[in-house]
């Protein structure tokens, strides 16, 4: 197996460009996302620095770029609250997330994050970006973020906006306007972003002085810090760091899908939750937020050229240059620039897509969007992806046992026979309406359990019942002992059963639980046709004597 994913040394001017360009864009980001987490402007960029590198060189997607998000800022900024008391514990958060994403490669069940159905992914994503832009709104306006969550800003917003800092307010909507505005020809070569956070600098720095700015700013290179733990805390570090590896792994194994889109290719998606595990291990090891693949930085750096793990950690590697050598400008950085910044992450973030659909979109599908919506906003992220995977989950099985009980088939002597063979009809029709063939077709499982008992013991007036298998691939266990209740109902009102064409896995189960054992001697046949005779002399025998 190779070492470095995808590695090769044939596109080198492509992936220079393309991570030098990715690491303009991602600085602006980077101290942003560190702002906003509420563990300062270094961290963010450590955690670019850090899951950049790492990631890009222990991954499975070889053109993605990776660092802080805004979906792991939000959880982030969270855990940093809830630990308050010890920071050392929120980043102790972090290694435990890291270390869960291995677990989770090492498992291989990356192919099962992915699977999330789509309205709970819309309704979570555009909950985070409504977060980021209720949260970013007071230091828009120059007013710290207020502490207590969403519901907490949301409640002191009025009073922020009735007493806003002039000349925080006016950079703020400068910096909107610069990432709105700016043409797409100049953002292709110059991101509007940085644009925004060297213009916004200068007008604060010459114009604009009673704007609040970062402030002193740690340089050189960070310290590691072993884990610590509180034996009281415990539980709450692991519901915390399973969030942030659920959230980092479902966020960057989405944006390599896109990558995969783009540069045509296939990415090896438990190996790169191996790689993000690694870098978030290591980021919380040296006091960094965590990061994941992030889907902006990633189409930047295909679009100039990258194509290997090269472009991912020559990216990471500008950045470090970038903290070690001009950590001192960062100072004058205003904060209601990088707030400007965020919220057109946040607006971006938020699905438009879905939301312009939702006339046309299935009811079930949206009103599962707005109820993880909600929930991302005013309880927690992990509610509500757990709420809108059960509710989505309950909905998949009861389409799917709808569809199983569609195909079941009740053939009788004067109904539709355009299943049957000639032989079968005149079988039929010889027992003069005593015998009914139950046709099953397609999978059958646990949703479908009661319905099919229940149509399967409908059935009064006839003497003799002919279930059919021959076409059901797959029975599991609860269809089976349904199966068994429709048998023991039918027999307790001495009717005949048989059961014909079970084969492979679905004879094997019902063997297994006991179910052929309820039937009388010859009554269980391998072919539809055989099981038709032999209840025709049955029930002929029985008027005979």
């Amino acid at each position: 197996m190779q070492l470095v994913h995808g590695l090769r040394f044939d596109n080198l001017r492509g992936d220079i460009y393309g991570g030098i360009t990715a690491a303009v864009v991602a600085l602006p980001l980077a101290l942003a996302f560190g702002v906003a987490s509420g563990a300062g402007p270094i961290a963010g960029l450590y955690g670019a620095v850090l899951v950049g590198f790492f990631a890009a060189v222990f991954g499975g997607t070889p053109a993605q770029v990776s660092g802080p998000t805004g979906p792991m800022t939000v959880v982030m900024a969270g855990i940093i609250t809830q630990f308050s008391h010890d920071p050392a514990l929120a980043f102790t958060v972090v290694m435990m997330a890291g270390l869960f994403q291995i677990v989770f490669g090492v498992m291989k069940i990356g192919r099962y994050i992915s699977l999330m159905p789509f309205p709970v992914v819309s309704g979570f994503m555009t909950g985070i970006g409504c977060i980021i832009i209720i949260i970013q709104l007071g230091p828009l306006i120059g007013h710290p973020t207020p502490p207590g969550g969403t519901i907490a800003a949301l409640i002191a917003l009025p009073g922020l906006l009735a007493a806003p800092n002039a000349d925080a307010a006016i950079a703020g909507l400068l910096t909107l306007a610069t990432v709105y505005l700016v043409p797409a020809k100049v953002d292709r070569f110059l991101p509007r972003p940085l644009i925004a956070l060297v213009g916004g600098s200068l007008i604060v720095a010459f114009l604009l002085t009673g704007a609040p700015v970062l402030g002193e700013i740690p340089t050189g290179l960070p310290v590691p810090h072993l884990p610590r733990f509180e034996i009281a805390a415990v539980p709450q570090m692991v519901q915390a760091a399973l969030v942030l590896a659920l959230l980092g792994s479902i966020d960057s194994l989405l944006t390599s899908l896109i990558a995969d889109n783009v540069t045509q290719s296939v990415h090896n998606s438990d190996r790169e939750l191996i790689g993000q595990g690694i870098g978030n291990t290591i980021a919380g090891l040296f006091g960094a937020i965590p990061g994941a693949g992030a889907t902006m930085r990633t189409v930047v750096n295909v679009r100039t050229g990258g194509r290997t793990p090269i472009s991912g950690a020559l990216h990471a590697l500008v950045l470090l240059g970038v903290v070690l050598g001009l950590g001192g400008l960062a100072e004058r950085i205003p904060h209601a620039v990088l707030a400007g910044i965020l919220i057109k992450v946040g607006i971006d973030i938020i699905d438009w897509g879905y939301l312009r659909r939702l006339r046309e979109a299935p009811r079930a599908g949206v009103i599962f969007m707005f109820v993880v919506l909600l929930l991302t906003v005013f309880v927690d992220l992990i509610t509500a992806v757990a709420v809108g995977i059960v509710l989505a989950s309950l909905l998949f099985v009861k389409r799917m046992s709808d569809l199983q009980l569609a195909n079941i088939k009740t053939i009788t002597h004067d109904g539709d026979q355009s299943l049957l063979s000639e032989a079968e009809s005149a079988v039929l029709a010889a027992a003069g309406g005593r015998i009914v063939l139950y046709h099953l077709t397609g999978p059958f499982s646990f949703g479908a359990a009661k319905g099919m008992a229940r149509r399967l013991a409908a059935a009064d007036q006839f003497d003799a019942l002919v279930l059919d298998l021959t076409d059901v691939p797959f029975l599991d266990s609860s269809a089976s002992l349904a199966l068994e209740d429709a048998i023991r109902q039918a027999q307790d009102r001495r009717k005949h059963v048989f059961l014909a064409g079970a084969r492979g896995e679905v004879e094997k189960t019902l063997k297994r639980l006991g179910v052929t054992k309820l039937l009388s001697e010859g009554h269980y046949r391998h072919s539809r046709i055989d099981a038709l005779r032999a209840a025709a002399d049955t029930i002929t025998g029985e008027t005979e004597s």
